[in-house]
């Protein structure tokens, strides 16, 4: 792997947003838990400290030893991270009387510090703390202020050392990226990674990784699972095997469609139809973790005996992103949704790992495929959930439910595409709620069910808003689905943003 800068996340909701502004300057970084910072720096040039919901004199606030790197390499704290190294060095950080939240003016201090070289001496940036620091400890020399605090920027003498209160990786910091690029300059990175030196840096790795051995892969159609089969396939050739295992909760014709694209691409692809195992298995079961237990335990179950037939197989190759593994775990242990492909199965089947793309979020991703020369169609295919319509179909899934969706979602899908603005939104589908409510269809009375239309604009899926539809094309769509589909009487459009809602409902 290239040289990396470490962020190190005290559970800040914006430490990714982090991670995406070195991204989007071909810079590599990792985010690692404040309490796993490697003590082996080999490769690492410099670390940044996140924010964090506490405050940093509070009993369960998350701390580390800053002490044991502060003057190895580069480090930049974050607001909270800014307050832990002065509440570690004897300074004060207190609780505000005028606490900071939204746009303030930063005045710099002194223009001539490196982090702040080419910045407005006045511009706008974005706070968001309750606590401020009050006093600076002795070698901490103030940079930078805003009307309402004093210590808004600092540096350490005699350090690379440098905190900030304000967010420089939020939009709304007029000069935050050139600030981070600044960071990035004095860690000594010339910002050269991209697709093009990550294809070629992992292809080496994989086969430097798996050697001669057999790598057997689950394909479901996906763009995630999708690129890594194609990496490793550039990688390896004929040492992979990939698996489709039909589970009965595609799209409509997505099956069909899916193994069409795997066989253009050279990818060998044996098809499984479970579709009757997954639909029986989650007869009865209503609860969307235990949905989503049902639908990994049997994933598991039919790939584990299609892969009996391959005994040669040493390796799993997974699609596995970087939000994966951020949402499965996170620094607190509280997990905000399972993934079926994170855990489980490389133990069970005592196969070792390889994950290509692991590191990724999900735009990256997709230029990666662009670059591996991929089909249009295929990179830019919307998110779809490895549990599929399971997870769609709120409350009990039965084979009804699941042809009443299919049928609404292509409709919805078919018209985003024929007005072009299916390459407007990051993710759009049907739900079917488990709700059915009273209609007038011609001079009968009905009682049947209610789909909600759900699109949302990202652009790493961590955090989402509503996309705003043509109230002209939603209503289209909700005529066609009412008329079309046997079974639904209503239709309703999802304006929830992430956070606080999710993208899917279950």
């Amino acid at each position: 792997m290239p040289d990396k800068i470490i962020i190190a996340d005290f559970g800040s909701q914006t430490t990714q947003l982090i991670g995406r502004r070195l991204r989007d300057l071909n810079t590599y970084c990792e985010i690692v838990p404040y309490n796993k910072i490697p003590t082996d720096l080999t490769g690492v040039r410099g670390i940044i400290l996140s924010g964090s919901p506490y405050s940093v004199y509070a009993e369960e606030a998350f701390t580390a030893d800053i002490a044991a790197i502060r003057g190895r390499l580069p480090i930049l704290g974050i607001c909270y991270g800014a307050q832990l190294m002065v509440h570690q060095n004897g300074g004060s950080v207190e609780n505000s009387n005028t606490r900071e939240y939204g746009a303030s003016t930063l005045q710099l201090v002194d223009k001539g510090d490196p982090l702040l070289a080419g910045l407005s001496p006045q511009h706008t940036v974005w706070m968001s703390h309750g606590d401020t620091i009050t006093r600076l400890p002795e070698g901490f020399k103030v940079i930078a202020s805003t009307p309402s605090v004093q210590y808004a920027a600092y540096r350490i003498a005699g350090e690379e050392t440098w905190g900030v209160q304000f967010h420089p990786e939020i939009h709304h910091s007029e000069e935050g990226t050139k600030l981070l690029d600044n960071f990035v300059t004095l860690c000594g990175i010339k910002g050269e990674w991209s697709s093009e030196s990550f294809i070629e840096s992992s292809i080496a790795s994989i086969k430097a990784q798996v050697g001669d051995e057999q790598v057997i892969m689950a394909l479901s159609g996906g763009v995630d699972s999708s690129v890594a089969a194609v990496l490793l396939h550039r990688a390896i050739g004929n040492q992979l095997t990939c698996i489709f295992v039909d589970h009965g909760l595609m799209r409509l014709g997505e099956a069909e469609q899916i193994l069409a694209d795997y066989k253009a691409l050279g990818l060998g692809c044996i098809k499984v139809d479970a579709s009757a195992k997954f639909l029986g298995d989650l007869a009865g079961v209503r609860d969307p973790e235990a949905k989503r237990k049902v639908i990994g335990r049997d994933f598991i179950e039919v790939f584990e005996a299609e892969a009996k037939k391959l005994p040669q197989a040493r390796w799993l190759g997974q699609g596995t992103i970087y939000p994966d593994i951020i949402e499965s775990i996170n620094i607190t242990g509280k997990v905000i949704k399972s993934h079926h492909n994170v855990g489980g199965l490389p133990e069970r089947m005592h196969l070792k790992l390889v994950e290509p793309l692991k590191h990724l979020f999900k735009d990256e991703v997709r230029r990666v495929g662009l670059a591996l020369s991929m089909p249009r169609h295929m990179i830019f295919r919307h998110p779809f959930p490895g549990p599929g319509l399971g997870i769609r179909v709120l409350g009990e899934v039965t084979p009804e439910k699941v042809a009443i969706l299919q049928q609404a979602d292509k409709i919805y899908t078919d018209m985003l595409r024929k007005y072009n603005l299916y390459d407007e939104v990051w993710q759009a589908g049907a739900i079917l709620l488990p709700v059915q409510s009273v209609g007038v269809m011609g001079d009968e009375r009905t009682y049947e069910y209610t789909v909600a239309l759900r699109a949302v604009t990202s652009v790493d899926a961590m955090s989402a808003d509503w996309a705003r539809l043509p109230y002209d094309f939603l209503a289209e769509v909700s005529n066609e689905v009412i008329n079309k589909v046997r079974g639904v009487n209503r239709v309703c459009y999802d304006v929830s943003s992430k956070p606080p809602a999710t993208i899917e409902w279950e």
